[in-house]
């Protein structure tokens, strides 16, 4: 009987420790509200419903352990479909899609007026901003949990604000040493 105790005992930490951990995932409005209240910087994953990369980054990186940690301690995470449909106010103007089509809602459709004002131009991107929601950076393409470490930690800790050139950012890129698991 003690046997089949610690056998249940295991078998729900196990199971505890198997449950996938996830990124806190808000509206941009959700994250502009917060930092008023708990100044944080904000990570924005802007994605289609149709782009492969971005359904990679979303399984292989945002589910990442040591991903999902860091961001939830410190940044807002902003989840943004860049061809959707949403009415979006940021910055005292409202944002739509006036060209947006219902029926191509999982195929190319019209991008959103947000998605042009944040120099979006390939899926997916990545869009850092400031704890004011001011734009520090948008990062194209599927980073891999460590790419995405480097910028991370780089805009957190605003060591973005000393890189003026090419060669500053190379050696910062080169120094830099990842520690998330992949």
């Amino acid at each position: 009987m003690k046997q089949l105790k610690y056998i249940i005992i295991l078998f729900a930490l196990t199971s505890i420790k198997g449950i996938a951990q996830e990124i806190k995932w808000m509206t941009l409005e959700q994250a502009i509200a917060l930092q008023k209240k708990t100044p944080k910087k904000i990570m924005m994953d802007v994605y289609t419903n149709w782009c492969g990369p971005c359904k990679m980054l979303d399984k292989n990186t945002f589910h990442n352990a040591d991903v999902v940690n860091y961001v939830n301690q410190n940044y807002y995470a902003v989840k943004f479909n860049a061809e959707g449909n949403d009415v979006i106010s940021f910055k005292e103007k409202t944002f739509s899609n006036p060209n947006y089509k219902p029926e191509l809602a999982n195929r190319r459709n019209s991008p959103h007026q947000l998605t042009n004002y944040f120099q979006v131009n390939a899926y997916p991107t990545i869009v850092f901003m400031d704890e004011k929601g001011d734009l520090i950076a948008p990062i194209r393409g599927y980073q891999t949990p460590n790419q995405l470490e480097l910028y991370l930690k780089m805009f957190k800790k605003d060591d973005h604000k000393n890189m003026d050139s090419q060669e500053k950012f190379n050696a910062y890129y080169n120094a830099f040493k990842p520690e998330f698991k992949q």
